[in-house]
């Protein structure tokens, strides 16, 4: 049975900083939210059981590279459940792996292929992996980490500049991950993941003498897609744009991994780190939620920290 983990409201005395799935890229500043804990400053939470907070309460909810893991329904009551949360003028912050760049630079690489270009066969190649491996493949890594970690330096300069410093942590899996922005040793709880680990490996030895090596082998894999590395959709800016609005966001737009109108944003390096963006692939999106109206007249005021910052 999967245990969840235990539910828990905000207490808060004033509006705040949300960022949800945060995994091992989160600051202090912030209401760092995940499934799993690596961090003291991460609380544990399932975010799709509701986000634990009063309406109108949050300035800024982010979230990066969360949305694609959940599936249309979940991703939709995720996105409302955002919109309940921020205060009026608060702002949403959206990063994806952009589909429409994927799908572009497959199709560019795909004819240049096909003409003999053998230096855009290489690029073709990833390319496909890069828009398929994580939605179909039934193990940590898929063949988009084997690639990675077969590939040559001489030809990593695509690939690098595709996925950003996840190239060196799937190189060197024992270097430190990069992409933290933490304060202190993360450790897992060591007695918390063994005991999973053996609850897993015991079900499925009575899976497999139930009903043999196939169902033990299917019941594995159930197993891994369940754990949120696997994509159940993909998004581009116009579906994102249609998805957001439907849900009464306003003021869509693309941003880069630099720019925002959460004041102070590249402070927090949730995007960046230094002058680098941590996902490359990435479709850097931003949209707000409208001021309470009055009457027929809107408040006038907009939140001080929701000011662009480049």
């Amino acid at each position: 049975m999967k245990v969840q983990p235990r539910p828990f409201r905000l207490k808060v005395s004033k509006p705040q900083l949300l960022n949800l799935g945060c995994g091992r890229t989160f600051h202090s500043d912030w209401l760092n939210l995940d499934l799993q804990s690596t961090d003291s400053a991460v609380r544990e939470y399932d975010i799709l059981s509701g986000l634990p907070c009063e309406s109108d309460l949050i300035e800024a909810v982010y979230h990066s590279h969360v949305l694609e893991h959940l599936t249309q329904d979940q991703g939709e009551r995720l996105l409302a459940e955002c919109h309940r949360v921020l205060q009026p003028g608060g702002i949403l912050r959206i990063v994806v792996p952009d589909l429409e760049q994927i799908a572009s630079l497959y199709l560019q690489n795909h004819d240049q292929a096909w003409s003999g270009n053998k230096s855009a066969s290489s690029r073709y190649e990833w390319m496909k992996l890069e828009l398929l491996d994580q939605m179909v493949r039934g193990q940590s890594g898929g063949q988009m980490g084997r690639y990675m970690a077969g590939l040559r330096e001489e030809d990593s300069e695509f690939v690098l500049s595709r996925v950003g410093s996840e190239y060196q942590i799937c190189r060197s899996p024992d270097l430190p991950n990069t992409t933290i922005v933490s304060h202190g040793p993360s450790q897992q709880r060591p007695a918390k993941v063994q005991s999973k680990s053996w609850r897993e490996r015991l079900a499925g030895w009575f899976v497999e003498k139930l009903l043999g090596c196939g169902a033990r082998a299917a019941f594995s894999e159930s197993l891994f897609r369940s754990r949120g590395e696997v994509h159940r959709w993909m998004y581009d800016r116009y579906s994102l744009r249609t998805l957001c609005e439907s849900l009464g966001f306003i003021e869509f737009q693309v941003r880069n991994a630099f720019e925002s109108e959460i004041e102070g944003f590249d402070k927090f390096q949730l995007d960046t780190y230094g002058r680098n963006v941590r996902k490359p692939d990435s479709l850097f999106v931003e949209c707000r939620k409208p001021l309470k109206l009055v009457g027929q007249r809107g408040l006038g005021i907009s939140p001080p920290l929701l000011r662009k910052t480049a």
